[in-house]
C-alpha cells in the first residue's frame, strides 16, 4: 500500500503550532499526515482523526492503536483513488459506486441511470469542469435506454468515443472526479465543515485545509476571507451597521503549492493548494 502525503511538512509547519496542542485530522487517509503531527506533539498533545472511508479509518485506528495521544473517531488517498474494489478508478473494470461510504446515499451508477440528461450534464459540466459535459450526457441517456449502466468501463466507452486521444485521459478525470464530488456531497461537506470548525477552535488555534480542485479552493478561500473580515458594510457606510465581527487571520495570504521536485515525485500534488488560517 503506497500514498504519498501531500506537501506534508508545509502542512504540518502550518498547523502544529504548540506541542502540547489538540488537532484534528479530518482526512486522516492513510496516515501520512497523522503521524507527521504525532511527531511535532508531547505526551500531553492530542490528535484526533476521522475519515468517511472505513478502510482508511480502520487502517489508521489499527496503526496507531498503540498511541494513546490518538483517538480514531468517525477525501482521498491516492490507495482509494486506485482501488478497484472501492470503485474510483476508471483504469480496471468495476462496479460504479463512487461513495467513500458505501452504506450512504446513492452510487454513481444510480444517478447515471436516473437522473434527467440536463442534470448529468450540469455535474459533468459544474463539478468536473468537463466541457464536452452536454454530449457525454446524451451518450449515457441512450445506452441506459439499452442497458442498466453499472460498471466503470460502460461510463469509460462513452468519454474515450467523444473524446480526441491525446485529452482521453483528462477528460476521464473530470468525469470520475465530477461524480465522485457530485455523490459524496464533497463541497457540502466541506462548506459544512468550514462552518463548524472556525466556532470550535480556541483562541490562537489554527487550520489549514489542502484542497485539489479549483471548487474546493474557492470555497475555503472566501470563507478564510469572510471570517478575517470585521466589517461587510456596503462601501461609504458612514457608521457600521452589520455587527460583523472578525474571526480569523490569514497566515497564508496566497495558497501554498507544492515544490517542483515534490510534483515531479507525486504527479497527483500538482493541483494542490493549501491554506491556513488563525482563531483571534
Amino acid at each position: 500500500m503506497i500514498h504519498k502525503p501531500v506537501m506534508l511538512k508545509e502542512c504540518v509547519d502550518l498547523l502544529a503550532t504548540k506541542d502540547d496542542g489538540t488537532y484534528f485530522d479530518g482526512t486522516a487517509g492513510f496516515g501520512g499526515h497523522s503521524t507527521e503531527i504525532l511527531k511535532r506533539i508531547s505526551s500531553k498533545g492530542q490528535l484526533i482523526a476521522t475519515d468517511k472511508d472505513q478502510t482508511a479509518f480502520q487502517y489508521c485506528r489499527n496503526k496507531f492503536a498503540a498511541d494513546k495521544r490518538y483517538s480514531a473517531d468517525l477525501g482521498v488517498s491516492s490507495f482509494q483513488l486506485d482501488n478497484v474494489e472501492a470503485g474510483f478508478t476508471f483504469r480496471e473494470d468495476s462496479s460504479l459506486d463512487l461513495r467513500m461510504n458505501k452504506q450512504e446515499g446513492f452510487s454513481a451508477s444510480e444517478f447515471l441511470n436516473e437522473a434527467s440528461q440536463e442534470n448529468i450534464a450540469k455535474v459533468l459540466f459544474e463539478f468536473g469542469e468537463e466541457k464536452n459535459s452536454r454530449a457525454i450526457a446524451k451518450k449515457i441517456i441512450e445506452l441506459r435506454l439499452k442497458e442498466k449502466i453499472s460498471r466503470t468501463f460502460q461510463l469509460k466507452k462513452i468519454v474515450e468515443n467523444l473524446t480526441p486521444e491525446r485529452f482521453i485521459t483528462k477528460s476521464l478525470a473530470r468525469v470520475f472526479q465530477a461524480l465522485r464530488i457530485y455523490v459524496n456531497d464533497e463541497l457540502g461537506e466541506l462548506t459544512e465543515f468550514l462552518d463548524k470548525s472556525v466556532n470550535l477552535l480556541n483562541k490562537n488555534g489554527r487550520i489549514a485545509v489542502l484542497t485539489f480542485h479549483s471548487l474546493e479552493d474557492r470555497i475555503v478561500k472566501e470563507k478564510f476571507k469572510y471570517e478575517s473580515l470585521s466589517c461587510i458594510c456596503p462601501p461609504g457606510t458612514p457608521i457600521c451597521i452589520c455587527s460583523k465581527k472578525q474571526k480569523l487571520k490569514l497566515i497564508t495570504s496566497k495558497p501554498v503549492v507544492p515544490a517542483e521536485s515534490e510534483i515531479e515525485n507525486n504527479r497527483r500534488a500538482r493541483s494542490a493548494k493549501l491554506r491556513a488560517a488563525e482563531r483571534i
